[in-house]
């Protein structure tokens, strides 16, 4: 789990796109040691497993679902299990939800620059010969024309890269990626339960201010072999999502990033710390306040809230369930 994966945060969602994308689990054929070392680098984390969560605190009540961002028909089982919460909630939380979402298209309809540099250097000029060709290939394979992903911004470039193939075309034919998270909106709106958003819509572009020029490539460089294995990539995490093994994936990452990135061990190490502070840390902070001061309001009406975000928000000493146990609840797996 790069710091490219978190394009599928902010991805529109709806129509089923798995049956078109087939791979193969890169835990079957990997070496011994890097699947001990990665089950090793796991030791220890925070609820490291599992994908529902009963949070309490007195008469405080919430039930957290972590997601994954695309379609897959596994979903059902869970959504099945958390329709009759989601009915009886008092709102659903999740961290864009269609109103967000809204925002965010009318937004990079309007202002083609959040997502293109109109001015600044292409990345033809900032990379070397080699790597842009690679590149270029890779988006192409994404339904983005080499003239267009040159003037794109190197941290939506790096989150395209995260995105299968497969998922890409599909998206581009339905305009749909089909999530969890929408199944949860859909199942709330149809029940007349409010959906509250976790965070602003705009959210995305405050992810990476502040990023120097050689951080920028980097996060390219560090999404660019895998890219082409994508496919395989994707399958591999799903499966362990569906595991349960949550914080499996996001050392999978790391240690793929070790084997195929190109950048030494201290690089891949930094931009793994840079991706976790910016997509899951900071933003975990922030949803806590919503979420409780929610979770209280609830309580008033004799009613708890359901939760619905990405997985990898979930686990770790930064991670959502450890931040709510700071605040006083207790928690308890579900699955």
């Amino acid at each position: 789990m790069r710091m490219t994966i978190a394009a599928a945060l902010f991805l529109l969602a709806g129509q089923p796109v798995w049956a078109a994308c087939q791979g193969r689990n890169l835990f079957d054929t990997m070496p011994p040691e890097r699947a001990a070392a990665i089950d090793a680098a796991t030791e220890g984390v925070p609820f490291r497993r599992g994908l529902l969560w009963q949070a309490n605190k007195g008469d405080q009540r919430i039930t957290l679902a972590g997601t994954y961002h695309f379609a897959d028909p596994r979903h059902q089982a869970t959504l099945d299990r958390l329709a009759p919460l989601i009915a009886k909630a008092d709102a659903l939380y999740v961290e864009a939800g269609p109103d967000e979402e809204a925002r965010l298209s009318q937004a990079l309809t309007a202002d083609p620059t959040l997502m293109v540099d109109p001015d600044g250097p292409t990345l033809i000029e900032r990379l070397p010969d080699d790597e842009w060709q690679a590149l270029a290939e890779a988006m192409s394979d994404r339904g983005t024309p080499a003239v267009i992903a040159a003037r794109m911004r190197p941290w939506y470039v790096a989150m395209m890269l995260g995105v299968s193939p497969c998922m890409a075309r599909s998206m581009a034919e339905t305009g749909e990626a089909g999530g969890l998270d929408h199944l949860l909106v859909t199942e709330a709106r149809a029940a007349g339960t409010p959906v509250r958003a976790l965070e602003p819509w705009d959210t995305i572009f405050g992810l990476f201010q502040g990023l120097t020029p050689q951080e920028e490539l980097d996060m390219i460089r560090a999404g660019l072999p895998a890219a082409g294995y994508a496919d395989d990539y994707a399958v591999t995490l799903t499966d362990a999502y569906f595991d349960g093994d949550v914080w499996k994936i996001w050392e999978f990452g790391r240690f793929d990033a070790y084997a195929n990135s190109g950048l030494t061990k201290a690089q891949v190490d930094r931009q793994m710390q840079l991706a976790q502070t910016r997509l899951m840390d900071g933003r975990n902070r922030d949803w806590i306040a919503p979420l409780t001061q929610g979770a209280e309001a609830a309580a008033r009406r004799g009613k708890g809230i359901v939760a619905g975000f990405g997985a990898l928000h979930l686990p770790g000493e930064a991670g959502v369930l450890a931040l709510l146990e700071q605040q006083g609840f207790t928690i308890r797996p579900l699955d």
